[in-house]
């Protein structure tokens, strides 16, 4: 089981419904009726989850920090997706896909930073490499801000995995700093991938070779390269303005392509 830390992670996650409560946790003087608790208490009670009083300290000892709020709840993780079960819901959308995969990323707040931008910028599903998930998943939570509840979230095993996107007409754009395209050159308005590396590594050889473009965010300054949750937001950014407004963007992949000819 897990901990879950705060209103609005414990919300999101019973809102959810896609975990198992073992327990709500409360602090001792909160009443049930305040405002700050009242839609959880209500949704526990209708799905039979305990509630629990507590002492302060005793939810400091649960708690990574001191800002929970005096709301915790004991959980079961959250559900990973198949990269076959993703392809599959895929393929009844009305719209053009949007995923991102992550390859590299050492911090759990970090990661919960990229899925609270993913959910908010319309991406369908962020994949993970497997050796990713041992990040604590309290501490990637507590960012994502209720995020982490809602967003597919697709353990990716093997890279040739992969394929069962690309049946669907999925490109696939690996953002790498010396690219020679900038992420203003291609069109993400259609069905797109977007993969990112992390800080040490960036992007393997072997998502590279599945890569249809390789794609680079245009910088000015002299700082070498972004982290890997604010270049996660700048190139997640750009395919939603485009697919906004496909109209009016910048060029698309095609017009590149004709230039260079």
């Amino acid at each position: 089981m897990e901990i879950l830390e705060g209103r609005i992670s414990v919300l999101a996650a019973l809102r959810a419904r896609s975990r198992r409560f073992e327990v709500i946790l409360l602090k001792h003087g909160m009443h049930r009726e305040a405002e700050e608790v009242a839609e959880i208490t209500a949704i526990a009670e209708m799905l039979q989850i305990p509630i629990k009083l507590c002492d302060l300290r005793e939810l400091d000892s649960m708690a990574h920090g001191l800002s929970h709020g005096g709301v915790l709840a004991r959980v079961s993780p959250v559900a990973r997706w198949t990269v076959g079960e993703i392809a599959h819901k895929l393929q009844s959308a009305s719209h053009a896909p949007l995923l991102v995969l992550l390859e590299g990323v050492d911090d759990a707040r970090n990661l919960g930073f990229v899925i609270r931008t993913a959910e908010a910028m319309g991406v369908d599903a962020l994949l993970v490499k497997k050796h990713l998930w041992d990040l604590d998943p309290t501490e990637i939570a507590r960012p994502a801000s209720g995020a982490y509840e809602r967003l597919p979230l697709v353990q990716v095993q093997e890279i040739s995995e992969l394929k069962e996107i690309k049946k669907l007409g999925v490109r696939f754009y690996g953002c790498l700093a010396k690219a020679k395209r900038t992420m203003h050159d291609i069109k993400l308005a259609g069905p797109s991938l977007i993969a990112i590396g992390g800080e040490k590594r960036g992007l393997s050889g072997a998502m590279r070779e599945v890569c249809d473009r390789l794609i680079t965010i245009p910088t000015l300054g002299g700082a070498s390269s972004l982290s890997l949750s604010h270049a996660s937001a700048i190139v997640i950014a750009e395919a939603a303005r485009q697919r906004r407004s496909p109209a009016q963007a910048i060029s698309t992949e095609d017009a590149v392509e004709e230039s260079q000819e």
